[in-house]
């Protein structure tokens, strides 16, 4: 039997927010694929196929009660790493990256595998850990090098994006929980001090796309352009935008990755500033329920699960859109629930079944 208060518990403003930004990510799609006003047909019926099994996952996800993740938490963390490895062997090369791999009967990208894992093993960590003062550097060393040890091997295909994601993510955590003022700045210090290493392993393209964010005009047709294109269709829009399907820098295939890591601009060229302003305020909504959900867990790994949600929504969110807007570089993070893929897709749903789980079982820890 299912007890009824479950039911009695079940978010479905949460679960409001999340069909709606899926609504306007498949209404955003069409556009984007879109010629003449009639659409690529095979890709936004993709879309609506990883859709509808991405609802599934999330149905699984808050049909089991979350603290079985737990258990399983570094097993499952330990099993992700074999794709990221699996991969750099004989993952499917694009655009002089190894990030997909393909079974046969589906291809996915194990770094967003990588992200729910990565979150799940540092809950356990930190609810394992919790303790009542901040922590030092050395203590941070066994979540150092969880977060470490995915976000090189992504770093290898090479994936900067999903890399600097991956710690961006461990990050919010880490200073969720609490870290020492004095740690806290020697870190800082190690990490401004790790930038020109980084900088001599990184391909050159990568090296040219982080010049190109100062002076994209420098080379216009080249690794300038996606930004020069993408600011020229966010502007046009204006306030109100140009309108549904009539967008033409998105029409006319001028925005390089159109539905994927740049569907923002179609949306912001045909919906204008007050269309923007209506997907980020969805999100914002999204956002603070996330961090709601998390206060009110009655459990530390559930309010450590809901807070690493949040924190991988608001970076992907923050990077796109900065991305869009040329203010940071292109390195192809995509938008939640409203890019095109369905790996992406399937992990996002996953995490909001999450934080449905967490909600309804609130109730759990009461006296």
């Amino acid at each position: 039997m299912i007890d009824r208060r479950l039911i009695q518990n079940f978010d479905w403003y949460l679960l409001l927010l999340t069909f709606a930004i899926s609504a306007v990510g498949l209404l955003t799609l069409y556009s984007a694929t879109s010629s003449g006003g009639k659409a690529h047909p095979a890709i936004v019926m993709r879309q609506m196929y990883w859709l509808g099994l991405g609802l599934v996952v999330m149905v699984l996800a808050f049909s089991v009660d979350y603290r079985w993740l737990e258990r399983f938490a570094y097993p499952a963390y330990l099993a992700g790493l074999l794709p990221l490895v699996a991969v750099l062997v004989m993952g499917r090369s694009v655009s002089g990256s190894r990030r997909w791999l393909d079974l046969g009967f589906i291809v996915f990208q194990p770094s967003e595998i990588m992200k729910p894992l990565l979150m799940i093993a540092l809950a356990r960590y930190f609810s394992q850990e919790g303790r009542g003062t901040s922590y030092r550097l050395r203590d941070l060393l066994v979540p150092a090098g969880i977060i470490l040890v995915p976000a090189a091997l992504v770093l290898l295909e090479p994936d900067l994006g999903t890399a600097g994601l991956l710690i961006l993510i461990g990050a919010s955590v880490v200073l969720f929980v609490g870290v020492k003022l004095s740690s806290l700045f020697l870190v800082g210090g190690v990490g401004l001090g790790c930038i020109p290493l980084l900088w001599l392993i990184m391909k050159p393209y990568q090296r040219q796309r982080i010049l190109t964010l100062f002076d994209p005009d420098k080379d216009p047709l080249g690794a300038g352009y996606h930004i020069i294109q993408s600011k020229i269709a966010v502007g046009s829009g204006q306030i109100w935008g140009k309108g549904f399907l009539q967008g033409t820098q998105g029409q006319l295939r001028f925005i390089p990755e159109h539905h994927t890591d740049f569907i923002f601009s179609v949306l912001a060229e045909e919906w204008g500033f007050v269309g923007c302003l209506l997907i980020l305020g969805l999100f914002l909504c999204l956002l603070l329920r996330a961090l709601q959900i998390a206060r009110r867990s009655r459990d530390r790994f559930g309010m450590l699960l809901c807070v690493q949600i949040a924190a991988i929504l608001f970076w992907q969110l923050a990077i796109n859109t900065a991305m869009v807007l040329g203010m940071a570089p292109v390195v192809g993070v995509t938008l939640p629930l409203v890019s095109y893929g369905g790996s992406s897709l399937l992990v996002t749903l996953g995490c909001v079944g999450v934080l449905l789980n967490v909600h309804m079982r609130k109730f759990i820890f009461q006296n």
